[in-house]
């Protein structure tokens, strides 16, 4: 489970990776905040975390990001996001038919 989280945490560093792929903020902050499910991602240095979802539009994007504490609560700081290609797309939507 998620703490409560302040925000998002966007800056020079870690925007241009996001939006490499086309996804935009608003689509990364909203598939975030709707998401059915928050796994882990493997990543050695620094604990991330990943969901997929869809957007308002229906467009499919995976997003990994990390949780950071500041002074006034978390932030969540999107890593990277991308669209979804077709095979998750089959596999999120068997998984969502699952847990409905």
């Amino acid at each position: 489970m998620l703490p409560i989280v302040a925000g998002f945490d966007w800056d020079d560093g870690n925007w241009p990776k996001c939006g490499k792929h086309g996804v935009s903020r608003d689509e990364i902050e909203y598939v975030i905040s709707v998401a059915r499910f928050v796994v882990d991602d493997p990543n050695p240095g620094e604990k991330r975390l990943r969901t997929v979802g869809r957007t308002k539009f229906g467009r499919y994007v995976f997003v990994a990001f990390a949780l950071r504490e500041k002074e006034d609560g978390f932030y969540i700081r999107p890593i990277s996001a991308r669209y979804m290609h077709r095979k998750e797309i089959e596999q999120y939507e068997k998984e969502v038919a699952r847990l409905a």
